[in-house]
């Protein structure tokens, strides 16, 4: 059994554990990344610590099992992320709070690549103002934990005026396409990508989804 509900301040750590450990197509972000808590700090912290009202956990046994983090502006989030969370980022690799080792700098370096070569799929955001990101954790896959979340995040958006929100995800997640597929989500755009050379086998595809919330 589990339950959806707020987030809590409390749940912070839990919350960003579940990020690390699931980040690298369900799975640790090790693989591409020498420091957990850099990943954290960059993806996660502004959902947590600027706009933890659209973020949602699902609790199994007492435990955080799944999130569901939503942004209503993302035009607002790109702000925020610009001029407080990657500078502060910064800030802590120059102060070794963060290890950057060999897997940092070549993700790094392939990601600015990524931007540069837009692969990254364009998604229209005065359609498309908000998004959300959702995981949940491997042990309890499969227990209808994600439509769930997203249901709820989908649920609040719709209720505070969001006219419509995307997901970015990738064809290999064959589970999570199907889910938002199933949930009125169409796709927007897909581009492959080259960031998971080595990483994964076979070619990989980014993909955005879409869902219009004012019809």
């Amino acid at each position: 059994m589990y339950q959806v509900r707020p987030y809590r301040p409390q749940d912070r750590e839990a919350v960003w554990t579940l990020v690390a450990n699931t980040a690298f197509f369900g799975a640790p972000v090790e693989p591409f990344l020498d420091d957990r808590a850099l990943f954290c700090a960059a993806f996660a912290a502004y959902y947590t610590d600027y706009e933890p009202a659209r973020l949602w956990v699902a609790e199994a046994s007492g435990a955080v099992a799944g999130y569901v983090m939503g942004c209503g502006d993302s035009r607002r989030r790109t702000r925020i992320f610009s001029a407080r969370i990657l500078p502060a980022v910064l800030r802590g690799v120059l102060q070794g709070r963060y290890h950057v080792g060999r897997k940092t700098l070549r993700f790094g370096l392939r990601l600015l690549q990524e931007l540069l070569e837009r692969a990254v799929p364009t998604v229209p955001l005065e359609c498309f103002p908000g998004h959300l990101h959702v995981n949940v954790a491997a042990p309890v896959r499969g227990r209808g934990i994600g439509r769930t979340l997203l249901e709820t995040c989908l649920a609040q958006f719709w209720a505070t005026g969001v006219s419509g929100v995307y997901v970015m995800t990738t064809d290999h997640n064959r589970a999570a396409c199907h889910l938002y597929e199933t949930l009125g989500f169409r796709l927007l755009e897909a581009r492959q990508t080259r960031l998971w050379r080595g990483l994964v086998a076979g070619k990989v595809q980014n993909r955005a989804y879409g869902i219009r919330l004012d019809w």
